[in-house]
């Protein structure tokens, strides 16, 4: 028997356990199996984007884009727009709030990308972009939305100043800009943005607004840049 041993016969193991499982044996390695689960929240994560990216061009066409109409281009059918946003304000109200996340988490990206005035450029130009699908939204944002829920609130307003702000502290660091600057200040300077016609060439005019404001914020050659 020794031998037999010795030239590899298997050693009988004990029945499964309870669990269904052979003791030591680990079973298949899991991630490399994809679970039907995983499957249905990929697709309704491709979806709620798809809507989302249907939802901003119809409303910033037209406030009054019917939610069929929003579904269509989103390539999903009616159910599944509901599924996700049960009713019109829903679906505005995340529309907004997915671009105003992307403007605010674009500041700190950047900054890792690019030269901390090349980034404060790109900003704002991303800036010039929500300014202009905010104003298409308007309409559509002022049916959908009670009062209570004005998207013009005040944490709205401080995320993207403090997106702001983080981009100036990094110009001022790097002297480029005055160290006196206030980001409320330099938003207010920005209002212009607001304005953009989005059927004309806002984004030629978005660029002559920012180097206006740009001109007035720059550290002078008189100005030594902060120590440390």
């Amino acid at each position: 028997m020794r031998g037999l041993a010795n030239r590899g016969v298997p050693r009988i193991v004990p029945w499964a356990s309870i669990s269904g499982e052979l003791p030591g044996y680990k079973g298949p390695e899991r991630d490399a199996v994809t679970e039907p689960s995983d499957l249905k929240r990929s697709d309704a994560r491709r979806n709620r984007d798809a809507i989302l990216a249907a939802a901003l061009e119809a409303l910033t066409e037209s406030p009054d884009a019917s939610l069929n109409a929003i579904a269509k281009r989103a390539g999903v059918a009616n159910a599944t727009l509901y599924r996700h946003f049960p009713t019109r304000a829903d679906l505005v109200l995340a529309t907004y709030e997915r671009e105003v996340g992307r403007l605010v988490d674009a500041a700190d990206v950047l900054l890792r990308k690019q030269a901390p005035i090349d980034a404060l450029q790109s900003w704002v130009e991303q800036l010039a972009g929500y300014a202009v699908t905010k104003h298409g939204l308007a309409d559509a944002l002022r049916k959908a939305t009670s009062p209570g829920n004005d998207l013009t609130s005040t944490e709205t307003y401080d995320a993207i100043v403090g997106a702001l702000d983080r981009l100036l502290q990094a110009n001022i660091s790097a002297g480029n800009l005055r160290p006196d600057l206030d980001a409320e200040d330099v938003i207010l300077a920005l209002a212009g943005l607001w304005q953009l016609d989005p059927a004309s060439e806002w984004k030629r005019q978005a660029q002559r607004i920012y180097e206006i404001v740009l001109s007035g914020v720059q550290q002078s050659p008189r100005e030594d840049p902060p120590n440390g």
